[in-house]
């Protein structure tokens, strides 16, 4: 039986700004910790890392500093995707001649394609990079939904190698696990649920919760991916109420919030995001208390 390339917990990292700028320096501190903690990749410039607000040249930037200052400990895989096919390939060519490990490649949002323009888009990407893929399917953000019968055809495809399942439909890794091989990377995009998708048979999750407790979280996947499923549910009810307060706002502001309470980058967003209510300040300050990360 092979074994797919990619499991456990990766970091959906931040992108940490200081004056309106990239604060490369924390970028690179929160790195290091994530990679001290125990993760086993790391995702950068995706949803959490305000990826929809760096111009390209940021974008560009924050994925070489990833490469670069993982040396390649762990795999990273940079978000590369567009509701441009070309800009899609575009980014994905960066990816690959920086050494990422692969790309992980959003739905197009937007424009609503169909079911074959799904299939067309990831074709067209598979086809002109020779680097891995993984599919992120988030309907929630992007209003597309990519049906799994589109996916079982993906998953033929040589450098269509997985997906980070935002559905919330976690039975769907059952019939992927089926139907898409053994070597079909499965990772959940919902930290709450990440249990139960591991439980139908998936790797891992790429994780917002990681960014403030990656060394939690690492064990977590570890238990899980080793069978220990009373340790995993023991971690679970230690960080599901710190799953959900980071959404308590506008993702990633919570999240900022609570790296800026353990002093390791500032809360500054991008507009249309703005920092958290003072709401979601205290529900995230007692989710913190609760996992034992403050006193």
């Amino acid at each position: 039986m092979s074994e797919p390339l990619f499991r456990g917990v990766l970091p959906a990292l931040v992108t940490p700004f200081r004056n309106g700028e990239v604060d490369e320096d924390a970028f690179v501190a929160l790195v290091e910790r994530q990679i001290a903690g125990g993760v086993h990749g790391l995702v950068p410039v995706g949803t959490t890392g305000e990826a929809s607000t760096l111009n390209h040249d940021e974008h560009r930037r924050v994925m070489e500093l990833c490469v670069s200052t993982a040396r390649g400990r762990v795999p990273v895989i940079p978000g590369t995707g567009s509701n441009s096919t070309a800009e899609a390939i575009e980014l994905t060519r960066y990816a690959k001649a920086i050494g990422a490990d692969a790309a992980l490649v959003v739905t197009p949002y937007y424009n609503r394609p169909s079911q074959e323009g799904l299939y067309a888009h990831y074709k067209a990407i598979n086809d002109a990079v020779q680097l891995p893929v993984l599919v992120y399917n988030v309907p929630g953000r992007t209003s597309v939904d990519i049906s799994n019968d589109v996916v079982y055809r993906l998953s033929k495809l040589p450098n269509i190698v997985g997906i980070k399942d935002a559905s919330g439909d976690i039975v769907r890794a059952s019939f992927q696990r089926l139907h898409c091989g053994d070597d079909w990377v499965m990772l959940s995009g919902d930290d709450p649920l990440a249990l139960g998708y591991m439980a139908h048979g998936g790797h891992g999750c790429i994780s917002v919760t990681c960014n403030v407790a990656p060394d939690l979280c690492a064990q977590f996947h570890n238990d899980a991916l080793s069978g220990d499923w009373a340790g995993a549910l023991q971690l679970q009810d230690r960080l599901v109420r710190l799953h959900k307060a980071l959404f308590t706002d506008a993702s990633p502001s919570p999240t900022k919030f609570a790296l800026a309470h353990l002093g390791l980058c500032g809360e500054e967003t991008r507009l249309p995001i703005v920092p958290c209510s003072e709401a979601a300040r205290t529900e995230v300050l007692a989710a913190m208390r609760d996992a034992g990360l403050v006193d």
